[in-house]
Parts: structure tokens; C-alpha cells; sequence
């Protein structure tokens, strides 16, 4: 593709908020004040354009973040009849081709847009046109031929969709909850179920929301809502694969082919009309990523970084290292703890609770990011599927001949060692491997991926709380995680690891961040190594070739020696993080304190206020690492102020 000449025709692509109504046919015309209401709700998602579509009963809004043809491509956006309608948020990135492939068909164009292609697909192909799209996507598309709403999100579930439908049938739909909790008819009731999944993992699996009856949709789902009636289907999906996407296993065509679909991927994630940058840590993922962009002509290449004050949590040299090597423009950021009010702007960003810790320096390199480019490219989504976190790594040790009964018998002793302060110490790694061979081989993954045990819940919760969960768990029949066990049996160990964290983790927690944090700054974030080409590829490969012996992510390394530094390909992985659990015993300390007073504890009835007291006493004196669960209840707390 020649960018140069895209760039020059016009296309636009756009990032957006979008939200809507539907009624039965017999309902209530949907109020204009209050769709305009949800769409203003959304405005930081896209400052630059609005719109919003009246058809009797149903109803859309959009606002839109402006990246290529800056003056047109207006939404809601229809076909020649007017009788499709969408309003999207996202970009299809093979539009062109689609584009040129309709208009063979006889179809007309009034716009340069992708947003365009969605409507004449749907008319061309129906339901099945979502499987010719190549992007990040959601939207809402109208057919008023046949009185649906349609609602579609990506295969990985990079851009969010959030739905509800109320007693008298209808369905309220948008990009972020805080939109949709602006109909007067949606009620905000406390999901229980969705509590205990948040204080286990740190985040809540779809399809639950922190609110009873409110709704994700999953990833690579559409649904139709016909008449009051709801229908959700699968469109794609990992497991359904032919069998031809298994790869050729030489290692010669192999890193071929994987560079040329990493190359590809990069190449069509830099149509932009408005600059454009990569985060850049240095590690493996992000170094990849800048030094496609740099082979690929991307000038100015501008890169931006995080640091700390604190030694072992600090990357900027490795980051530095990669800046130099590729000549880019790059910043820097020193994130420093006073971030109080901080915390409880971005728990208003996320709308319900979450506690990974690294929100805070993703928007805040998002923020500084956002004041010279409106695109950014980032490496998420390469750990999920090349095997790039070390919990894989304690999964193949675990397989090994008497490391579970070693483990299980040196398991009491290590866990009386004092964590160290720093971000990755041995014997912070040995007391978590400890506690997750306390569990059978098929769920230690999930244990290593949980930040409290059901012991440990079993002292934090009121009896009425247990009451209210019995039966519930993130193992119980009912959890999000059981359907995705199901689906195990015909994976190798690793690719089962995978494929775990590519339909859990990766959408509900990674994807979110990205996608909260960067959206509050009005930047846009493109991953290129959840491109689903790209995917299908990687996950055709045997497990081995990804964790070969205790060697995370074997192939890309293998594919990016001799293009990126070998201290860069070899050092081991640090992840996003923040010194959280020496924050919270200093500058985050009355907040914590005052959060999670013994008084407000007890007053709202969940938790018991003994336990919590003794977590924070613990963790004060340096005893226990409990900086997750506590920071944890702290979210919750200030999002249940905020929001119930």
C-alpha cells in the first residue's frame, strides 16, 4: 500500500464514543435531551465532532475523535437509501480494499471514510460482512427495512460495548457505563457476584459488570435486538478455526512469515492525517513495535516513556538504549506517588472497579503523549499470545518430576519470609510459585493470576456477603472462566495457558486500561500485535514455540535477532507496575487509612473490618505484601462513594 497516496485522498478514520436506544415498536419515542445527554457523557472519547440519529424507535449518538480527513465523514453515517445506519468507534483498517471491492458491486460512496464500509457491507453481506472486517470496532448499526439493531465488537475486544435491557424491553446501549447509568430506567444495584470476581483478579470478566443486569459484551459477538427480543452470537473465535492455520513449524519461514504479518500489521496502523507516536519501555514488545515503525519510514517517530524514582522499578535506560538505536524524538515522564487525586479521577474514567496499579502511568504517558500526537502505537497483546509472562514459566517448572511435593513442603517456610521492597525480588517470586502449587496443575494458571484465595476471602467477607456469593467463585459453574475451560481439551499446555489470558485477561483487564486511560487524554491506541491475522497465526503454532523451556516468547525473539539489540531481546520481563506497596506504607497512607476506616467498614456491611485492619497492620510494619488487595478495596470504596 502506498501510505504516502492514502494520506493524500482523504480517507478518514475516526476514534469515537457511541451510545443509542431501541424500543419495541409500540414504545415511547426515544428522547432527544436525553440521547444527547449520553453522547456529551462520551465527549472525551471525541472532542472534535457529534451527531446523533432519530428514527422513531431507536436512537444513536456519537462523538468523534478526528484522525485522517479532519472535515468529513460525519456520523451516524448512512447507505445511499438511508435505510442502514451505523455509528462506530473504531477503525476498519483494510477499508480501502473493501471500499474498492463495493464499489465493483455497484455500490455508491459519499464519504472517504471507513465508517462508510461498514454500511455497505452490512448491505452487501448481511450479518456475515463483520467476518470481512480487519480492525478494532464497535458499533451499532440500524436496518430499518427490518426494524433491527445490530451491535458488534471486535474479535479481541480492543474497543469496549456496554448494554443493558430494561423491564419494558428496551436497550440501552454505550462505549463506557457512565453514559448508559444516565437513563433514569437503569438502575445502579451492586453485583455481588462481579465484587468477588473484582477483589480476586483485579478486574471483572465479561460478560459481568460491576452492576446487576448491565452487560459486556463479549469479544468477537454480535448482538440483535429485534422487537424487544435480544439474540447474541459468536463470530469468531480461537477454537473454531480451520485446520489450515496450522503453520509451517521451520524456523526460516516461520520468522518469514511472522515478520512480514507483524510488518503488515504495524503498516496499517500508521494511516493518520495527524501525528502520530509508540509508547516505548524497552522491553521486547514495545522495541518491536518502534523498530517496525522506523523500517517502515514513520518520521518523525516520536516515543515516549515512563520512570520512577525508584531504582528497581525504573526502565528509562533500556528505553533510552531503543530511542538511540532508531534516532526517535523521545520523552520522558517521573511518576511520583502523590497521585491521590489521581486515583479518584481515573476511578471515574473506569466507571467500575479495577486495581491494576499501571492506569496510573498509562494515563499519565498517555497525558503527556497527547500533547503532540493524537495516535499511538503500543505493545499490548504480544504476552497473551507469544507467552511472555513469567506465569508461564512457573506452569512448565511446575510440570517437572517433584517440584509440586518440593514446593508444597518448602511452601510454609518461604511464605514466613518478609516480601523485599523491590519489584521483583527471588522470594516475592518463590512465595507466589509456593502458593500456586497449593492446587491442582489444571488451575494453578488461574491461581497465579488471583490476588486473594478463597481462605483469605472466607476472613474478609460478612457472613451475608458469603451468603450472597454461595455456589459463586471464579471456578464455580456459573464464572466466565467455565467456558472457557471448556474449550481446553484439544490445546497443548502452553497454548491452554494462552488461551486462558487471550479471552480473560487480556480483554477485560490489559484492553481496558489501554483503552480507559488513553481515551481520558483524547489519544488513540493501536495495537498491532492483536491484529487477528496475526493472532490466528501465532496461536496455530505449538505451545513450544512460544515458551521453549523456560524461554518466554521464543519465536519473536527469534524473528527480531539481529534487528534489535540482544540485551534488549534477552532481558526478562518487568511489566507496567508502580512501588504501590511502598506508596501505600508513605505518601498514600492516610488515604488508605481514611478509605478504609474501621468505621465506614463496618457501616456498609460487606467486609469484615478485623480482617482489613489486620491486612493493613501487616502490610505497615512489612510483614505481608497486601498492597493488591488493599489497594483493591480502597478502588471499591471510592467507586461505591461515587457511583451507589
Amino acid at each position: 500500500m502506498d501510505y504516502d497516496a492514502e494520506k493524500k485522498r482523504g480517507f478518514l478514520i475516526s476514534m469515537c464514543g457511541i451510545c443509542g436506544i431501541a424500543r419495541p415498536q409500540n414504545g415511547a419515542p426515544i428522547s432527544s435531551h436525553l440521547l444527547t445527554r449520553m453522547r456529551k457523557r462520551l465527549s472525551h472519547r471525541g472532542p472534535d465532532d457529534e451527531g446523533v440519529f432519530l428514527d422513531g424507535n431507536v436512537g444513536l449518538g456519537v462523538s468523534r475523535l478526528s484522525i485522517i480527513d479532519l472535515e468529513r465523514g460525519r456520523q451516524p453515517q448512512p447507505n445511499e437509501d438511508r435505510s442502514v445506519w451505523v455509528v462506530h468507534n473504531g477503525e476498519i483498517y483494510n477499508f480501502q480494499s473493501l471500499r474498492q471491492k463495493l464499489k465493483n458491486l455497484g455500490h455508491s460512496f459519499s464519504t472517504r471514510s471507513d465508517t462508510e464500509v461498514i454500511v455497505h457491507s452490512y448491505e452487501e453481506w448481511g450479518e456475515d460482512g463483520v467476518q470481512r472486517l480487519r480492525g478494532m470496532f464497535a458499533f451499532a448499526l440500524r436496518d430499518k427495512r427490518r426494524n433491527k439493531l445490530i451491535l458488534v465488537r471486535d474479535r479481541l475486544g480492543i474497543k469496549p460495548l456496554y448494554y443493558t435491557l430494561l423491564k419494558d424491553k428496551t436497550l440501552v446501549f454505550a462505549s463506557e457505563l457512565k453514559a448508559l447509568l444516565l437513563h433514569p430506567e437503569v438502575k445502579r444495584s451492586l453485583n455481588h457476584e462481579a465484587l468477588d470476581l473484582f477483589l480476586t483478579l483485579e478486574y471483572i470478566p465479561a460478560p459481568h459488570t460491576i452492576f446487576k443486569n448491565i452487560f459486556k459484551l463479549p469479544p468477537g459477538c454480535f448482538l440483535v435486538y429485534d422487537n424487544g427480543r435480544v439474540e447474541i452470537k459468536t463470530y469468531w473465535s480461537l477454537e473454531s478455526l480451520p485446520s489450515d492455520q496450522k503453520s509451517d513449524l521451520n524456523p526460516e519461514p516461520l520468522k518469514q512469515r511472522l515478520y512480514t504479518l507483524l510488518e503488515e500489521s504495524v503498516r496499517l496502523r500508521l494511516q493518520s492525517d495527524v501525528p502520530l507516536g509508540a509508547f516505548l519501555s524497552g522491553g521486547l514488545d514495545s522495541s518491536t513495535i518502534v523498530a517496525l515503525m522506523k523500517d517502515l519510514g514513520c518520521s518523525p517517530l516520536r516515543t515516549f516513556s515512563v520512570g520512577f524514582e525508584e531504582a528497581s522499578y525504573d526502565e528509562l535506560k533500556h528505553a533510552r538504549r531503543i530511542a538511540q538505536k532508531f534516532q526517535t524524538d523521545h520523552q520522558e515522564y517521573i511518576l511520583k506517588p502523590d497521585i491521590t487525586d489521581l486515583a479518584q479521577r481515573l476511578i471515574h474514567h473506569l466507571d467500575e472497579p479495577f486495581g491494576d496499579f499501571s492506569i496510573f502511568p498509562t494515563y499519565l504517558i498517555s497525558q503527556m503523549a497527547r500533547q503532540q500526537v493524537k495516535v499511538i502505537l503500543t505493545g499490548d497483546g504480544s504476552d497473551e499470545i507469544f507467552g511472555g509472562y513469567e506465569h508461564y514459566q512457573a506452569q512448565s517448572i511446575s510440570r517437572w518430576p517433584l517440584v509440586p511435593f518440593i514446593g508444597k513442603a518448602l511452601g510454609p517456610m518461604i511464605r514466613k519470609i518478609p516480601p523485599s521492597a523491590r519489584k521483583k525480588g527471588v522470594w516475592n517470586k518463590a512465595r507466589r510459585f509456593s502458593q500456586g502449587l497449593e492446587h491442582f496443575s489444571h488451575l494453578r494458571h488461574l491461581r497465579w493470576m488471583m490476588f486473594l484465595s478463597t481462605s483469605d476471602k472466607n476472613g474478609l467477607y460478612t457472613p451475608e456477603l458469603q451468603q450472597k456469593l454461595s455456589g459463586l467463585g471464579p471456578l464455580s459453574e456459573k464464572t466466565p472462566f467455565r467456558s472457557v475451560f471448556d474449550h481446553l481439551s484439544s490445546l497443548d499446555d502452553i497454548n491452554t495457558e494462552l488461551y486462558i489470558d487471550l479471552k480473560t485477561y487480556l480483554p477485560d483487564d490489559i484492553l481496558v486500561k489501554v483503552d480507559r486511560m488513553s481515551m481520558a487524554a483524547s489519544l488513540e491506541a493501536r495495537v498491532p500485535f492483536l491484529d487477528h491475522r496475526l493472532v490466528e497465526f501465532v496461536f496455530g503454532l505449538p505451545g513450544p514455540l512460544k515458551v521453549k523451556g523456560l524461554t518466554t516468547k521464543w519465536c519473536l525473539k527469534k524473528t527480531m535477532a539481529g534487528i534489535l539489540p540482544e540485551k534488549t531481546i534477552h532481558r526478562s520481563k518487568e511489566g507496567f507496575s508502580i512501588p504501590m506497596k511502598a506508596w501505600l506504607r508513605t505518601e498514600l497512607k492516610d488515604f488508605l487509612l481514611d478509605t478504609l476506616s474501621e468505621d465506614r467498614i463496618n457501616r456498609e456491611g460487606l467486609f469484615q473490618s478485623v480482617s482489613v485492619k489486620r491486612m493493613i497492620d501487616a502490610h505497615m510494619k512489612g510483614k505481608e505484601n497486601h498492597s493488591h488487595p488493599l489497594w483493591s478495596l480502597v478502588v471499591f470504596e471510592v467507586w461505591r462513594d461515587r457511583y451507589l
